[in-house]
């Protein structure tokens, strides 16, 4: 057959099987997904149309453009083998990792879904995330190595560095000691339980809620904010606050400075009204009691629990301002003063001091 027929027809003829497969692969999917609406793995299936379609095109372009007789692809048979070949291999990892990582949301969206402990669920998120990314990482790396065993040179070199593995690996290993140390304690972290995606935690006296863990970083978001980059390894050298191990339940106090002649009982009763009031107090205790005493001033302590920290910190404010124009409003006596009257005794030294003076004078 002539050349100029042959290569459009292989080419369209490939073109026309790809996109046909991906028309029927997405139609079952479709099918499949409204069969099962319990799952989302028919549809999240559906993202990996288009790496199966440059799958199917590689191939089919890898195995008959020899056949298309046309002189300049003949020519350059080689080169044209190996760009497809490293297309059909980054496909492939492409669609590895899309597959992959859809079966491995619907696993977590489904547990999600049935599971009514948030810990839990905040762990498994964690660990789907990671093992999502090492496998990811596993995939790109054996994608690469595949790729550079295309070119005939890397195929020599290849001899060369295995001789010389365990020299490399020594160095290698020495060179990337923090490297390697933060990728083992991400896996410490994923399946040790130590924090997790969503936790509030305090650290470097920063207080912030736990968004994203690595195998290397983990990223903190502060109350106002900031986001607080750290290595894996911080969590597992050093201590820190996890707030919601244990469960998100947490108690939290309120302080206020107040003089001496403040009405102690009649602040106790108006703490329990206002936390009666305020929706994101939990009910489970409350107290408010005199902690310290100074010279000018009294400590009241005022102690709140919340459902969690966010709740907890509401609460706290609420209990502290209202208190506060609760005292302006009706007890301002009972704020702390600064005290500018004479010290007992002066006045009458003073009278003594006057009447000595007037009699020198007589």
């Amino acid at each position: 057959m002539n050349s100029v027929v042959l290569l459009p027809t292989v080419l369209g003829g490939s073109v026309l099987v790809t996109a046909a497969s991906g028309w029927a692969v997405d139609l079952l999917l479709r099918r499949a997904d409204a069969r099962h609406p319990e799952t989302p793995l028919w549809h999240l299936l559906r993202r990996c149309r288009r790496a199966l379609q440059i799958v199917l095109l590689a191939a089919l372009l890898r195995g008959a453009y020899r056949h298309t007789a046309w002189p300049p692809l003949q020519d350059n048979a080689a080169t044209v083998g190996r760009i497809l070949s490293l297309t059909l291999i980054g496909a492939g990892a492409w669609l590895i990792v899309a597959v992959s990582s859809a079966a491995v949301e619907s696993g977590y969206a489904r547990y999600a879904t049935g599971t009514r402990d948030p810990a839990r669920v905040r762990r498994v998120r964690t660990q789907v995330t990671l093992m999502t990314r090492v496998v990811t990482v596993v995939v790109a790396v054996v994608a690469i190595a595949a790729m550079l065993l295309t070119f005939p040179s890397f195929r020599a070199l290849g001899t060369s560095v295995l001789a010389s593995a365990g020299i490399i690996g020594i160095v290698a290993g020495v060179a990337a000691q923090s490297t390697l140390g933060n990728l083992f304690a991400g896996f410490q972290i994923a399946f040790g339980d130590m924090v997790r995606i969503g936790d509030t935690v305090v650290v470097a006296g920063e207080w912030g809620l736990v968004e994203d863990i690595t195998l290397t970083y983990l990223a903190v978001r502060t109350w106002d904010e900031r986001r607080i980059t750290m290595p894996v390894s911080y969590f597992t050298t050093r201590p820190f606050e996890n707030w919601s191990r244990g469960g998100a339940q947490m108690t939290g106090t309120a302080f206020l400075h107040c003089d001496h002649s403040a009405p102690v009982d009649l602040m106790r009763d108006k703490a329990h009204e206002i936390l009666h009031n305020c929706p994101e107090w939990d009910g489970r205790g409350w107290d408010l009691s005199v902690t310290e005493t100074t010279p000018s001033t009294i400590v009241v302590r005022v102690i709140v629990t919340a459902k969690d920290a966010d709740d907890l910190w509401t609460v706290r404010c609420a209990v502290r301002e209202q208190l506060i124009a609760w005292l302006v409003a009706k007890h301002p006596d009972a704020l702390p003063r600064i005290l500018v009257d004479p010290a007992p005794g002066a006045e009458t030294a003073e009278r003594v001091r006057a009447a000595t003076q007037g009699t020198r004078g007589a």
